[in-house]
């Protein structure tokens, strides 16, 4: 059982924190309501109604544009609790009070890190390789990191004993940020293994699960309602990824209700615009869901397109990750066989300069050595790709 305490893990200033009242906390907009309280412009957007092109394509009227946002967003958030109130991992329900939103879960990630983490005195762990934005954040908080790195590869899985032993011997370590799927890896972790970190006996500090990729995994993989269960779990995810929303920019953070609280307390009163929230009301509704799904079968087809031709390329070596992402880690191998960074970051460099083709380099990542990280395309984009390694590889290794 942990010992999680949120009045001693949490910054006091931070608990204390009485959130900004906006104008739309008393009283909403229901349509027919004369706003003169948050000095909106009441003749509206600076777009011309007239304008048929862009009064369809945006929707001026139904946004609303002139009138501030919902600083709430329980109708959205009911939609994503929706989606992963499974039953798959507790009985128990998840609910709008268990969610912050924010823009894409970089604000998420920020936001922990402010309401945990006294700068230049607390700390926080994260298992590379791993997603780059947590220790950027924490840099930009002056927050230090303990870094406990996964399994070797082709597992990268959890060292549960490595980082159970660094919470129980470092000093105030307030945050474990873990990716499942990880990036780069792919690798989807046991939730065996999470649980555990979280039963830690004497640590008193908050799991971060990043679920980015999770709608890439099996069905029932993401284990967002088991806030409900631990208080000190926070499972980040976003509509960037499966739902190919990444230019909307809007992330998610299922918690235990106080974490929520606190979280929503110290965001922006308007930190989701409207169309943002339009846009991801229609992605997580019946309509958005069916096409998610469709567009995920296509990506899963290209994925196993891609696993079963890239071994047959002479200088492609070994997958190095798992099968659980849109995206696959792949070794990059010299004319003597062996994973090089040289010449994965030459190949690299050439297929995007001399056939627009980009993918990213990732030998310089813990355990990925050689490795270039390939996001899975739509299938002429994984047929181009596939020729034009073929034809940089032969000229680079000769």
């Amino acid at each position: 059982m942990s010992p999680f305490n949120l009045q001693t893990c949490a910054r006091p200033n931070i608990l204390a924190l009485q959130p900004y009242r906006c104008a739309r906390d008393d009283y909403k907009d229901d349509g027919t309501n004369i706003l003169l309280d948050a000095n909106e412009n009441a003749y509206g957007p600076s777009i011309d109604s007239a304008d048929a092109a862009v009064s369809s394509s945006v929707g001026v009227d139904a946004l609303g544009l002139h009138r501030y946002p919902d600083p709430h967003q329980d109708d959205l958030k009911q939609l994503l609790c929706n989606l992963r109130n499974t039953h798959a991992h507790t009985a128990k329900t998840i609910t709008p009070g268990n969610l912050f939103v924010g823009v894409g879960s970089d604000e998420a990630i920020d936001a922990l890190l402010r309401c945990f983490c006294v700068p230049g005195r607390d700390r926080i762990l994260t298992c590379p390789p791993t997603y780059g934005m947590y220790a950027v954040s924490a840099q930009v908080n002056d927050v230090a990191i303990v870094k406990v790195p996964l399994q070797p590869a082709p597992k990268f899985q959890l060292d549960v004993p490595g980082i159970n032993a660094a919470l129980s011997r470092e000093p105030n370590v307030k945050l474990a940020y873990i990716c499942s799927p990880g990036n780069p890896t792919g690798a989807l972790l046991a939730k065996a293994d999470i649980i555990e970190v979280l039963n830690h006996p004497t640590w008193n500090g908050v799991v971060v699960l990043d679920e980015a990729y999770i709608d890439f995994a099996h069905q029932d993989a993401s284990l967002a309602e088991l806030v409900a269960e631990y208080p000190n779990l926070v499972v980040m995810q976003t509509l960037s990824k499966a739902f190919g929303m990444a230019g909307i920019r809007l992330g998610a953070a299922f918690t235990a209700p106080a974490i929520a609280r606190m979280m929503n307390s110290m965001k922006a009163p308007y930190n989701i615009a409207s169309p943002t929230s339009a846009l991801a009301r229609y992605a997580l509704g019946n309509k958005g869901l069916a096409v998610m799904q469709a567009n995920r079968a296509k990506i899963v087809a290209q994925r196993e397109c891609l696993l079963a031709e890239l071994p047959k390329i002479e200088g492609v070596g070994r997958l190095r990750g798992g099968k659980e992402s849109n995206f696959l880690l792949f070794e990059i191998l010299n004319k003597d066989g062996q994973p090089d960074n040289a010449t994965a970051r030459a190949v690299y460099e050439r297929l995007a300069e001399q056939k627009g083709v980009v993918v990213r380099f990732r030998g310089n990542e813990h355990g990925c050595l050689g490795c270039l990280r390939i996001t899975v395309g739509t299938e002429d984009e994984v047929t181009r790709f596939l020729a034009s390694l073929e034809k940089q590889l032969v000229e680079v290794r000769i």
